[in-house]
């Protein structure tokens, strides 16, 4: 079985909601548990220093007594990556992106007994279809988690946008006619998040 956990992303904004996430993320591991960083949303220059910041934001959200190894994902060695970690954490950016580098890759096969957590984009990557607050229309994930997802939901995520205001509500009904109408949504405010065992 693979535990799915989808964050709505928004994770700077709401402290207490991201170390909620975090220690689910470890919940039920060991107290040195083995976790990988994927940043494949954020343009490659940035990852180093992007993976210093969110490994030490996550650490600091946990208990004294676990006290995790991170290591930053990497293409070429990701399959293996995986393989030797028990929780893999999909960071947000770009939608495009990440799955640019994810659908390379068996996912279903290598995740499975993980837990693999997403946030914003990260997570639109796991599901069916997602809406993406900075494309601002309905995309297709890869599938593993069978439902619709809306990203930083009735946030003001991208409020500075030169295309004004997001209306989230057409944006959830936008999503409700898009794809597998049959799929439930999880439209989810920032720092929120729902887990899913497959």
């Amino acid at each position: 079985m693979t535990k799915y956990i989808l964050n709505s992303g928004g994770l700077s904004n709401e402290p207490r909601k991201a170390a909620q996430f975090f220690n689910e993320i470890v919940k039920g591991l060991s107290n040195s548990p083995r976790l990988l960083i994927c940043l494949f949303a954020q343009p490659r220059e940035v990852w180093e220093e992007k993976f210093m910041k969110y490994r030490q934001a996550f650490a600091d959200s946990l208990p004294k007594a676990v006290q995790p190894t991170f290591e930053l994902a990497e293409p070429e060695r990701f399959i293996k990556q995986v393989k030797n970690s028990e929780a893999i954490i999909i960071y947000g950016g770009d939608d495009h992106l990440v799955k640019y580098w994810l659908k390379q890759y068996p996912l279903a096969e290598i995740f499975t007994g993980k837990v693999v957590a997403g946030s914003s984009a990260g997570s639109d990557v796991l599901v069916k279809h997602f809406w993406s607050s900075d494309w601002r229309q309905c995309g297709d994930g890869l599938g593993l988690v069978p439902l619709k997802f809306i990203p930083h939901y009735d946030s003001l995520h991208n409020a500075d946008d030169p295309r004004g205001p997001i209306d989230w509500q057409k944006a959830y009904n936008d999503l409700a006619a898009y794809g597998d109408t049959s799929l439930p949504i999880q439209a989810l405010k920032e720092g929120e998040f729902v887990i899913i065992e497959i």
